[in-house]
């Protein structure tokens, strides 16, 4: 009974982010949209990864990610493919989620990839209705391996 109320506990401070050691930094939308110039579906580059699920896919080509932590400070990331990140966007503030790596941006819209297991699982939202973007490390256990 005990054991199952300390579980219990940790999972909520987990779930609340207290014990968790994923920092969430913000990306401007303008910056987001000066990092992505230039980056279209001709511009990709094959990848591959080991962790739980051994892939090769197309990638967007950023190795350095600009954003800013909550107190409004540059920081730059390194780009993984466990980053995600996350928009919020539209009257109802609805957030979608996405491997940053398999993120591009069109002139209306962003298109990412929502699974490492299934490659084709892609979405595509409006970038005109976006309001915030976020990016953390999602704490999987996915890294690059050197082709």
């Amino acid at each position: 009974m005990i054991m199952r109320k300390i579980t219990f506990i940790m999972t909520c401070l987990i779930g609340m982010g207290i014990l968790s050691s994923c920092k969430t930094y913000l990306i401007p939308v303008e910056s987001f949209e000066q990092q992505f110039s230039g980056i279209d579906s001709t511009s990709l580059k094959m990848v591959t990864i080991e962790g739980a699920a051994n892939k090769s896919y197309l990638a967007n080509p950023i190795e350095k990610i600009n954003c800013i932590d909550k107190q409004g400070n540059p920081f730059l990331i390194d780009n993984s493919p466990a980053l995600e990140i996350r928009f919020t966007y539209g009257e109802k503030n609805k957030k979608t989620i996405f491997y940053f790596d398999r993120v591009i941006k069109n002139d209306t819209l962003i298109i990412g990839g929502q699974s490492r297991f299934i490659l084709s699982l892609t979405k595509s939202i409006p970038f005109n209705r976006v309001s915030k973007i976020e990016i953390q490390n999602g704490g999987k256990n996915f890294k690059y391996v050197e082709n």
